[in-house]
């Protein structure tokens, strides 16, 4: 968390360095003369993106027989949307959920499955969104640098490599489970685990939980088609932020279609770059992409006005509930 912040305020020093007509006081200056209703649209439309994935995992959830309700959803949302900010390549987020999943009675094999098949949801409906980008908007890779191409089309690679591997995680739990044993048998001949009985039967009725919840996934096709529906609405809304901002400060709406395109690539481009919240990257590659249908100052504006929302804002309103749960759970 404090190489975190100490990324951020880095980053936000060098984007303001770089542009020199832009300063904090421009910044508020902006926002407070933006069309309220666009700024309150924006603003919605990057928290669905918190509430759209305690959605999805409800819906995957309850898809395999688990009662959970929609703040348990929001709770698991939340604590992975944190610890994916401040973890490289967002390793902590579904380690957290996790953690709250099992606290709420739900078994680590369920939980395990639920979150992978939601995270390889989730890496397809960002591919999804980038090919309907293209589709929309052909030439729109050929509005970015060289730099930038690189990063969106590696990032395309990327992404399609992990939801197979997903995918492959799913389908070949019992190797994962085999892997985790040969682990566990060689530190317990070092002697670095005890209670090595015990700790083998847990293991043994996680992979029975996982099984068990993989096979209701692949018999039941529609948990798959909500959680990949639910996950297009959640990257989706975050995407638009931009457009909403820039039609929020007298951007002209026509552009929306553009904009919507452009940022579907630029999330593409930066999702897999293992530094927290790819903090840089995804100002670079917003910067590289908007400036080429504005003002290099009004893209540098925009970038410090979406990112303050899709990321900063939100990071903190997850970090925030994450904790009062946590607390809460002490608690009771």
């Amino acid at each position: 968390m404090c190489f975190t912040l100490v990324l951020s305020v880095l980053t936000v020093w060098a984007l303001l360095k770089q542009s020199e007509s832009m300063s904090v006081e421009t910044l508020i200056n902006k926002i407070e003369d933006a069309n309220k209703a666009w700024i309150a649209i924006s603003m919605l439309s990057a928290l669905s993106y918190i509430i759209f994935e305690g959605v999805a995992l409800c819906s995957i959830l309850k898809g395999i027989g688990c009662k959970t309700h929609f703040l348990s959803g929001l709770l698991y949302s939340t604590s992975d949307v944190y610890f994916s900010a401040v973890t490289p390549s967002a390793t902590g987020g579904q380690p957290a959920s996790a953690y709250f999943m099992v606290k709420d009675g739900i078994g680590a094999g369920v939980a395990s499955a639920a979150l992978i098949l939601n995270l390889m949801m989730y890496n397809a409906a960002i591919i999804f969104l980038g090919i309907v980008a293209i589709i929309v908007n052909p030439k729109v890779l050929l509005s970015f640098h060289t730099t930038a191409k690189i990063f969106i089309i590696l990032g395309f690679v990327g992404l399609t490599l992990l939801s197979l591997i997903f995918l492959a995680i799913l389908k070949g739990g019992d190797r994962v489970f085999s892997g985790i044993r040969r682990i566990m048998n060689y530190l317990h001949d070092k002697k670095l685990i005890h209670h090595f009985d015990r700790r083998i039967k847990k293991l043994d009725k996680i992979e029975e939980d996982y099984a068990n919840c993989v096979g209701l996934i692949a018999n039941k096709k529609a948990i798959m088609a909500k959680a990949f529906f639910w996950n297009v609405l959640q990257r989706a809304g975050q995407i638009m932020v931009p457009a909403f901002a820039f039609i929020a400060m007298g951007g002209d709406k026509s552009m929306t279609g553009l904009m919507f395109s452009k940022q579907c690539l630029i999330t593409i481009g930066y999702n897999y770059v293992p530094i927290p919240g790819a903090l840089g990257i995804a100002d670079y590659l917003m910067i590289d992409g908007f400036s080429s249908i504005m003002s290099k100052g009004a893209a540098f504006e925009l970038d410090m006005i979406s990112r303050g929302m899709t990321f900063y804002i939100c990071v903190t309103v997850s970090g925030i509930i994450t904790l009062i749960g946590y607390i809460k759970g002490k608690i009771v």
